[in-house]
């Protein structure tokens, strides 16, 4: 069985862009790409450095990291839709830690 991996819309692109070099896409594949290009804030490099920071961080969860390296939240309220669904309400304090990390990448 495939192993399955959350992936922020920047290495979505990176990958898809690797493999139009190889064959040609799929039109779900074509759609993903144009999706990733368009909404994709940071490039590659970039945006695995943030998830890592965001990991170290020690209370943010993979996917939220990706969810966060997607969005790139500017306000606290756009940090607390991340983590909504999350049993454990954010402290103002880790809000503004979040927010703090994502601003170097802005």
């Amino acid at each position: 069985m495939e192993e399955k991996k959350v992936a922020p819309l920047a290495e979505v692109n990176e990958i898809l862009l690797a493999r139009q070099e190889e064959q040609e896409l799929t039109a779900e594949q074509k759609l993903a790409l144009e999706h990733c290009q368009k909404f994709a804030k940071l490039e590659h490099k970039k945006a695995k450095k943030l998830l890592k920071e965001l990991g170290a961080l020690g209370f943010v969860t993979e996917p939220n990291a990706v969810k966060i390296t997607d969005v790139m939240p500017t306000h606290p309220e756009d940090v607390r839709v991340i983590f909504a669904k999350e049993r454990a309400n954010l402290e103002k304090k880790d809000v503004e830690k979040i927010l703090s990390v994502v601003e170097k990448y802005l």
